[in-house]
């Protein structure tokens, strides 16, 4: 059965890191939001006078979040659809508190719950010093809000509870903290492909 795998957590948890390794080990479609909505949200920004480097901003938030979620789900389900397991990155935090967003995007293709195996890895680290370690070690520019008001960002960090209507073995909540080792691929690998 193809599978729609969903990376989700924070900046800085390290799930796109996880990601990447997962799609290589299994030649899986990968789709991270930030690579597919960059180009758009830096025009959209720019044309607007605005900083193009700006991820969390009102401004942003209006103008462009719900476009890069469209641009990377779209992607997703066109691979999905053509019988690609598909690697989706991003926060979605929008989304996981819906309990129908999940069908509703498998219903754009003709799919459901019924025919795609859906897996959610819920990456986090265990506070918030964890997290402004790794934001401050990557060194992006769309991190620059988030490191100058770092009280505000860091109560974004919480663990979130997914709201869509997966199976309990479907969902791993995953403490990231530490480099990436081989251990914590097979975790991953043996969370989306368990009988294999």
């Amino acid at each position: 059965m193809r599978k729609l795998v969903f990376f989700l957590g924070a900046a800085g948890a390290g799930k796109t890191t996880l990601a990447k390794a997962l799609a290589k080990k299994r030649r899986a479609a990968f789709f991270d939001m930030d690579t597919l909505s960059r180009p758009a949200a830096e025009a959209i920004m720019s044309f607007s006078g605005l900083d193009p480097n700006d991820r969390d901003s009102p401004v942003y938030k209006t103008r462009c979040r719900d476009l890069g979620y469209r641009l990377t789900m779209d992607a997703a389900l066109e691979n999905l659809e053509l019988g690609m397991d598909a690697y989706v990155v991003g926060p979605f935090t929008k989304e996981t508190d819906d309990p129908a967003w999940l069908e509703q995007e498998l219903a754009r293709i003709g799919a459901s719950l019924g025919d795609v195996d859906v897996k959610a890895a819920c990456v986090y680290l265990p506070d918030a010093e964890h997290y402004r370690e790794r934001i401050q070690v990557r060194r992006s520019p769309i991190d620059a809000w988030k490191l100058d008001n770092w009280d505000e960002f860091s109560r974004t960090l919480a663990r979130r509870e997914l709201k869509w209507p997966l199976p309990e073995a479907s969902i791993l909540y995953f403490d990231n903290a530490g480099p990436l080792t081989e251990e914590k691929i097979s975790r991953i690998d043996r969370f989306v492909y368990p009988t294999s």
